[in-house]
């Protein structure tokens, strides 16, 4: 009988050695995963897109853009002009 009884008392130490250590290493392992968390710049959610136009002042705004783009072939417009009015058609 007490070779049974050391038998259970020794693995009750290491059961709970185990779960004591385990315990331990998952605490430490939360504490690093928060540290990285808070290190890290937080996302921001993505903008919204804007809302399309109307059928009628999209091909409008079409028209203004192939004659933008015949101006600029032709050499009336510089690059940069050319881009200044195209970002005020297309807002």
């Amino acid at each position: 009988m007490p070779g049974l009884l050391r038998g259970v008392a020794r693995t009750a130490v290491v059961a709970g050695t185990a779960t004591a250590v385990s315990n331990r290493v998952s605490r430490r392992q939360a504490g690093r995963w928060a540290e990285q968390d808070a290190q890290q710049p937080p996302q921001q959610p993505p903008q919204a897109a804007a809302p399309a136009p109307p059928p009628d002042q999209m091909s409008s705004n079409i028209d203004k853009l192939r004659e933008l783009g015949e101006l600029k072939a032709q050499g009336v417009l510089t690059e940069a002009e050319f881009e200044a009015q195209k970002r005020k058609i297309l807002g």
